[in-house]
């Protein structure tokens, strides 16, 4: 999808970052809600009939039947697949988008909510595609394309700029007729290729109407030899199998073999190393949500070998949960399951879903602000928070707010959590229109959501911890996190890439992008047996369809 116009994305971020908006009371930070409204827990019904009217190629006219609640509805939210696009009062049932792309789809839908802050399930999605506009005129081809030099696992490219009548907005580079690579600029580097392999490439420019291209002249190059393993740079990438569903959680299990959950199905799968796929049970109780819900984080219990536990993160229809089940002979005893944490809000989107065990042996959880940004300052939610829990699911006796599982706060939507040497946690952070969010977290720590977004918004409150890397939100939308060797690698959905960062103290490297455009959005990462990662790609996840996915698990060699 093409990235919202600046003015779309200004307005987007102001909205986010107010989200203590007009119709609720703002709060103080780190404090519960007001107490002349926090009796109030009753969320609004969702908005139904949401319709899409007046289409054009830069603005959509929305209108919806209004939400009812116990004591009155204050505020409805527009939102465009998990993003804040705008709110308006309560008493009013429509709305117009501005700063659309033309010829360009887009998934809208309404949430409700309350002077207490309580905001409702969401209303239908309705799907719009804006009209494609009078510019008809495709750009030119890009010139001169060529290689720029070649390493055992990589080939760099370069060519000429492509004009156009409106302007060239980017390139895509392909292999045999698919996308094998993307840029803003004229070049490129197209990674994870198999030594002393040969290859042929072209390349193609788009303007902002969608138009494409005719391609470039082809150039072919040949990999050198060498490579190996046992360093922290990716090398080369293996598909080691395909998958129909969104793979979301993965882990390794002793014996080497992995464990995937698949987001839509709410089934849990065995891979072997060499690509073998087994169902080994069906996690009871998931619902989706039409959004970004269902069977989401895994990890395994440090004890695995003596207690077989496998601790689970999924959406039901009334919440999200954390429970455990075992997992014994090669199949899920879904009688031996328990439920550790449940009454997490859920939503259509920002569910967050990464669990992680600490080298404390506590189960640390990323949890999302279930669409309500002032969950995330409240200490009475289990929202917007980083969660610890005891591997029981009680409350750590240590965290640092008495009888709450709530290990830091201010967050948006968490779905990087990962370990490093020192036994540092690090998180990375979906943002709304502004900046996504690299942070190292301290106990008890506000990030500062809905305030501050990355460090836009109002962000001058000391007791705010600053990032330590923001993004662009169109570059990033990052997901899963891990770290090998004390280096970090982070997932990128919307940015279609993998950013490789060497922890530095307190702070990173600058940041590098791999495998942009080559696997399209990157879901999970994950430390291999081997010394390199798992990745997984994600398609279909923009609703609860199972198999509607065209997905797969690669290997990425680190040399």
């Amino acid at each position: 999808m093409a990235p919202p116009s600046r003015r779309s994305l200004a307005l987007a971020g102001a909205l986010g970052a107010l989200l203590v908006l007009s119709a609720a009371p703002a709060l103080a930070v780190g404090t519960d809600l007001p107490s002349a409204i926090a009796a109030d827990t009753q969320p609004p019904t969702p908005p139904k009939n949401l319709k899409a009217g007046a289409i054009t190629t830069n603005s959509v006219a929305l209108s919806w039947s209004a939400a009812t609640d116990n004591v009155g509805v204050t505020a409805y939210d527009v939102y465009q697949q998990g993003q804040l696009l705008k709110s308006v009062d309560g008493k009013t049932l429509k709305a117009t988008v501005t700063g659309l792309s033309p010829n360009t789809q887009y998934g809208f839908y309404i949430n409700a909510r309350d002077a207490a802050g309580n905001v409702s399930q969401a209303s239908n999605t309705v799907q719009v595609t804006t009209a494609k506009g009078s510019d008809n005129q495709a750009p030119t081809a890009p010139g001169d394309l060529h290689s720029t030099g070649v390493s055992a696992n990589s080939i760099s490219l370069a060519w000429t700029a492509a004009t156009d009548n409106v302007g060239v907005t980017g390139y895509t580079v392909l292999e045999g007729g698919k996308q094998v690579g993307i840029s803003t600029g004229t070049s490129a580097s197209i990674e994870g290729l198999a030594p002393n392999s040969k290859h042929t490439y072209t390349v193609t420019a788009r303007d902002a109407a969608g138009n494409v291209s005719k391609a470039s002249n082809p150039v072919t190059a040949t990999t050198s030899g060498g490579g190996g393993g046992g360093g922290t740079t990716p090398g080369e990438v293996r598909k080691v199998a395909s998958d129909s569903d969104v793979p979301w959680g993965l882990v390794t299990l002793p014996d080497g073999s992995v464990l995937f959950t698949e987001r839509d199905t709410h089934n849990i799968v065995s891979m072997t190393t060499d690509g073998r796929k087994t169902t080994v049970g069906t996690v009871p109780g998931v619902s989706g949500t039409n959004g970004e819900g269902g069977l989401l984080g895994l990890e395994v219990s440090p004890t695995f070998t003596a207690d077989h536990w496998l601790y689970v993160y999924h959406t039901t229809s009334s919440d999200n949960r954390i429970v455990r089940i075992r997992y014994t002979d090669g199949k899920l005893d879904t009688g031996s399951e328990q439920v550790l944490l449940k009454g997490i809000l859920r939503n259509q989107f920002h569910n967050g879903g990464r669990l992680r065990f600490g080298p404390d042996g506590k189960l640390y959880a990323g949890v999302g602000d279930g669409e309500g940004p002032n969950n995330a300052q409240s200490l009475d939610s289990l929202n917007g928070k980083i969660l610890r829990l005891n591997p029981d699911g009680s409350v750590p006796s240590d965290n640092p707010f008495p009888g709450k599982y709530v290990w830091s706060y201010g967050h948006r939507n968490v779905e990087g959590l990962a370990f490093d040497s020192q036994g540092r946690l690090w998180e990375a952070e979906l943002g709304n229109s502004v900046m996504d969010e690299l942070n190292l977290i301290q106990k008890g720590g506000n990030y500062g959501w809905p305030a501050c977004e990355g460090t836009s918004g109002s962000c001058g409150n000391a007791k705010f911890v600053k990032p330590v890397r923001t993004w662009s939100v169109s570059s990033a939308s990052p997901s899963g996190l891990a770290i090998v060797h004390d280096t970090l690698y982070m997932a990128a959905l919307r940015g279609q890439r993998l950013y490789v960062m060497k922890i530095n103290g307190a702070g990173t490297s600058n940041p590098v992008a791999y495998f942009s455009g080559t696997y399209g959005r990157l879901r999970t990462v994950e430390p291999a047996a081997d010394g390199g990662l798992w990745l997984t790609n994600s398609s279909g996840d923009k609703d609860s369809t199972p198999n509607n996915s065209n997905d797969a698990i690669y290997h990425v060699q680190l040399n």
